[in-house]
């Protein structure tokens, strides 16, 4: 329910006038979460990442060398967890703290 005093204001994106509140409610749902590297950059879907530490892949049986380049990241929402795509491993998802975009 929208308080009789909220001021209204026009949404370019549905072409509506709403109340005020509204607007900025939804525009607080809509801003994503920024993913930063071990050394503060921004990272971005599709960015290349290169490793900084040896990790050890669960359930992969697998280690991961520092180095190692990974192509083509993809952002999951989460401010510390990024999805990643390596041969021989489905589903691999790093932890920002532990790569540097390239």
């Amino acid at each position: 329910m929208t308080d009789s005093s909220d001021d209204y204001v026009y949404d370019e994106e549905s072409g509506e006038w709403m109340p005020a509140s509204e607007l900025a409610e939804k525009q607080r749902a809509t801003t994503q979460v920024e993913v930063r590297d071990a050394v503060g950059n921004l990272l971005a879907d599709g960015d290349q990442v290169t490793l900084i530490k040896d990790l050890d892949v669960k359930g992969a049986g697998q280690t991961l060398k520092r180095g190692t380049l990974i192509k083509s990241i993809r952002l999951t929402g989460d401010d510390q967890e990024i999805d990643c795509k390596f041969d021989g491993i489905k589903g691999l998802v790093l932890r920002a703290e532990f790569v540097r975009k390239r």
